[in-house]
């Protein structure tokens, strides 16, 4: 598959400093920060600084040193006293699975009971 990365996507422009964020946790591989249209009490996304779409291009292409400083930023924003005692960790990914900004982000979401995991 083709990756065909969009530099003008809002997270490009929260890398750039065009937009600003509330940071939470950053690296030099990835952003962590508070989602804007939070749909839990805690909702962070982290965000790799590389120009990456979704997270099968992101696997595909990334560096080790990126893809272990993600996990890392990953890794800090999980340990939040406010996502005990559980949290979800979503990656939507293209248009069918719900992805809306095409800049490859977990969501890590939590700070209540989040229900089933799809409507049923």
């Amino acid at each position: 598959m083709e990756f065909d990365y969009d530099p003008s996507n809002v997270f490009a422009r929260i890398l750039s400093g065009e937009i600003p964020s509330r940071t939470v946790f950053e690296n030099e591989t990835a952003l962590a920060f508070h989602d804007v249209r939070p749909q839990a009490p805690v909702h962070i996304l982290v965000i790799p600084k590389g120009p990456y779409v979704s997270i099968d291009h992101f696997a595909a292409e990334a560096t080790a040193v990126e893809q272990a400083g993600f996990m890392a930023a990953l890794a800090e924003v999980c340990r939040m006293p406010e996502l005990e005692p559980g949290f979800r960790c979503i990656a939507n990914t293209r248009e069918t699975g719900g992805q809306e900004v095409p800049h490859f982000h977990v969501h890590v979401l939590g700070g209540a009971p989040l229900g089933p995991m799809l409507s049923r």
